[in-house]
């Protein structure tokens, strides 16, 4: 009997035990809805399936599976779906004390930032897990230090270095300030260095995309260093006879200065009379390309004919001003001077008196009583033929050469006086006493008496005949 209920003990005992594999484990995460990822590691440790999975400390999953490829282990881990991490999110084989388990602890990157969202089936790849030192390995190494693996090394090293800081302890101290200086100017410069860092990136990429032309550059500079290389000895010899070359020309320069500076003055007054010449030099010798036409007669030329222009000014008032409007010249007061040659005349260049003159006459009288000149009408016989009217000028002592007591020619670089006249280019223009066209010195000055009054219109109710007109005789 006894034995008949412990068979049917044992059977139902038998019958209704649960599954060892069903029950859970200690650890583990909240049941419901999960999504997988895997992780890939050197090294587990002693990691075991059912491991928890932490984020920031707090149970999120654990540990589905643990395998192995090649040398790398690889840990299928099953995360609740309410935890969200980022794509780029790191992993850790950590143990939660000195002697406790060992789980996995996710976190997003601190290295970078974060990018995406960790999905099912997603992969954390090596470069973005690691495991934390274990027991062991601290153990072994404190061990190795404390059984002279660096204690001795340690004393030696104390020892000679308050050696050599013994006494120079203000030198050590100042040199402390000049690195503490020079760390914090390049704390403060820190943008500017990861700026010269990237440049120098980009430009060191830049050559390695370029250098196979870089290594065309340097084949096709072969031959020319190599012919270099075989004419040094030429090129030596031609910088040394060019050194000798400058030496004597140094010594032909130095012997020779005051002729080429003799020369060079010699050559001043030519340069100063094709300066005056101005544009005159390159028309001639445009008209000599061209002689006997001038350069414009080609467009007259029309088969064997030449056609001809002519322009004539018919202006009406401009020829009766020149002919009857100007103001008669005053007649300058009798000075009394001596002249070279015995006669009378006045006081300042330029101006002449109104004494006798050889021949009899005051010099405003013209011969024949035909009367004054024409104002502004000088006749070319007072005036040097062919050359420049010099500053110590004096007209000759003739009736037909007499000057207003007012005009005078001042020397370059005086002051202009009001009214006077600064003659462009050194040649007289139409409105002075002086023909148009008569040539100064450069920079000379017209005094105001020499040029002509403005025309008033005013007559004088003198008749005659075109004879008298022109010789002046209306005018007096």
């Amino acid at each position: 009997m006894g034995a008949a209920l412990l068979a049917a003990t044992v059977g139902v005992a038998g019958c209704t035990a649960p599954d060892l594999a069903d029950l859970p484990l200690p650890g583990g995460a909240p049941s419901g809805p999960a999504y997988r990822v895997t992780a890939e590691f050197t090294d587990v440790l002693d990691l075991v399936p059912q491991a928890s999975v932490k984020v920031n400390d707090v149970t999120v999953g654990s540990v589905e599976k643990i395998s192995l490829r090649g040398w790398t282990a690889l840990v299928r881990l099953r995360i609740d779906r309410a935890v969200k991490l980022p794509g780029n999110a790191t992993a850790a084989v950590r143990q939660t004390s000195l002697l406790g388990e060992k789980y996995v602890a996710l976190a997003a990157p601190v290295t970078e930032a974060p990018a995406g969202q960790l999905d099912d089936d997603a992969v954390i790849p090596l470069a973005r897990t690691k495991r934390s030192a274990e027991v062991e390995e601290v153990l072994a190494a404190l061990g190795l230090l404390l059984n002279g693996g660096g204690l001795a090394q340690l004393k030696t090293i104390n020892q000679e270095l308050s050696a050599a800081l013994e006494g120079r302890e203000p030198a050590a101290r100042d040199a402390l300030r000049q690195l503490d200086a020079f760390v914090t100017g390049l704390d403060r410069q820190k943008a500017d260095l990861v700026r010269a860092v990237d440049a120098l990136d980009r430009l060191t990429g830049r050559l390695a995309r370029q250098r196979a032309v870089i290594g065309d550059a340097l084949s096709a500079l072969d031959p020319g260093l190599t012919v270099l290389a075989e004419q040094r000895e030429q090129l030596s010899d031609a910088l040394t006879a060019l050194g000798e070359l400058g030496r004597v020309g140094a010594r032909v320069v130095t012997e020779s200065r005051e002729d080429l500076v003799a020369s060079l003055k010699a050559l001043q007054p030519t340069l100063e009379q094709l300066v005056r010449a101005g544009d005159a030099l390159p028309k001639s010798l445009d008209f000599m390309l061209s002689y006997p036409f001038p350069p414009n007669v080609t467009g007259a030329i029309v088969g064997d004919y030449i056609n001809l222009s002519l322009t004539a000014d018919l202006d009406a008032a401009a020829i009766l001003a020149n002919l009857f409007s100007a103001k008669p010249v005053a007649k300058p007061p009798s000075r009394s001077g001596t002249r070279p040659g015995g006669s009378t005349s006045g006081g300042r260049p330029g101006s002449t008196g109104g004494g006798q003159r050889p021949g009899g006459g005051t010099g405003n009288d013209r011969p024949g009583g035909v009367g004054p000149l024409l104002p502004g009408v000088l006749p070319p016989v007072c005036l040097p033929v062919g050359g420049l009217l010099p500053i110590d000028w004096l007209p000759p002592l003739l009736p037909e050469c007499e000057l207003p007591p007012d005009c005078e020619l001042l020397r370059p670089g005086s002051v202009l006086p009001p009214g006077g006249l600064l003659p462009p280019g050194g040649v007289v223009p139409p409105g002075t006493i002086f023909p148009p066209g008569t040539k100064l010195p450069l920079g000379a000055i017209l005094s105001p008496g020499c040029l002509l009054p403005p025309p008033d219109g005013a007559t004088n109710g003198r008749t005659g005949g075109l004879l008298d007109v022109l010789g002046g005789g209306l005018l007096r």
